[in-house]
């Protein structure tokens, strides 16, 4: 990767960064994503799970949703109509939202820090193309954009009260963590 490839990436990762901290204002698992066609944003969004309190409401179903319904960038039913976007997102897609990807044809995948407990680009379950489908082709999922931006947003978040859940956990000892473990991978390896 060459040093203007490494600076576009860091600059739509940059974008996405700023969708996971106004999903943050608005108390919500902090994670933005920008869908990218030809060189410019075509949907960017936020979690809207607590918002709209429905569990499926993750960014990139939120961005998908935008692309997909809108007739100027989607104006003909085909069966990958992501297959010329790319995707920056500021957490390792989950497994759903991985699957998601895979059936609509997306082209690639940039992504800040791993998801440990759900994710479907390879930290859990590789989704994206480890995967064998007899239809839909897999997609290369890069991360590492980002990182720490994206593991301290997390932290954040999970360091305070969360007034949407059930029966909301006190968390009034936490302390936050700013020591990060370097990654086994840099980005775009």
């Amino acid at each position: 990767m060459d040093q203007s490839e490494g600076s576009i990436h860091h600059k739509w990762m940059k974008c996405a960064m700023q969708m996971a901290e106004e999903a943050l204002a608005a108390q919500e698992v902090p994670v933005g994503c920008v869908f990218i066609r030809h060189g410019r944003i075509i949907a960017e969004a936020r979690n809207r799970t607590n918002e709209l309190r429905n569990a499926t409401r993750h960014a990139e179903l939120e961005a998908i949703d935008c692309i997909l319904s809108n007739k100027d960038l989607t104006p003909e039913l085909r069966d990958y109509p992501l297959s010329d976007t790319s995707l920056y997102v500021t957490v390792e897609p989950c497994i759903m939202c991985a699957s998601a990807l895979r059936q609509l044809g997306i082209k690639e995948v940039f992504y800040g820090c791993e998801n440990d407990r759900f994710g479907g680009c390879g930290s859990v379950l590789g989704v994206n193309e480890s995967l064998t489908h007899p239809k839909h082709p897999g997609y290369k999922a890069t991360s590492g954009y980002c990182r720490e931006e994206a593991i301290m947003i997390l932290r954040r978040f999970y360091i305070t009260e969360n007034t949407n859940a059930p029966v909301p956990k006190s968390k009034t000892n936490r302390v936050l963590k700013t020591e990060i473990k370097p990654h086994t991978r840099s980005p775009g390896s």
